[in-house]
Formats: C-alpha cells, structure tokens, sequence
C-alpha cells in the first residue's frame, strides 16, 4: 500500500477561514497546498475571491 500524496493532505481546516478582503467566514478550502507547503489556496462564498491561507 503506497503513502498519500503529500502536496494533496494537510491538518489545515476545511471551511471556515476568514476572507482578508472582506471578513467573511462562508469560505472554502479549494486545495489543501497553495504555492508552498505552509498555504492553502481558498475560495470565498460572499465577495467570489479566492486568496491563500497561511497554515
């Protein structure tokens, strides 16, 4: 049995991250790693932008 694929798994939440541009928490996580290991790429219900979190 092979080991999951480290750039698709992370302890970071799911839901729930405070948008940086306007404060609301309806986000979603769209993939667990952003451009390094310690980001994920988000996505936000309100305002539509999608901005990294630093984990």
């Amino acid at each position: 049995m092979s080991e999951p694929d480290p750039s698709v798994t992370t302890s970071g939440e799911l839901t729930g991250a405070e948008c940086p541009y306007c404060g609301s928490t309806d986000t979603e996580r769209e993939h667990p790693r952003g451009p390094s290991r310690c980001q994920s790429i988000h996505y936000c219900n309100e305002c539509l932008q999608q901005f990294k979190k630093f984990e």
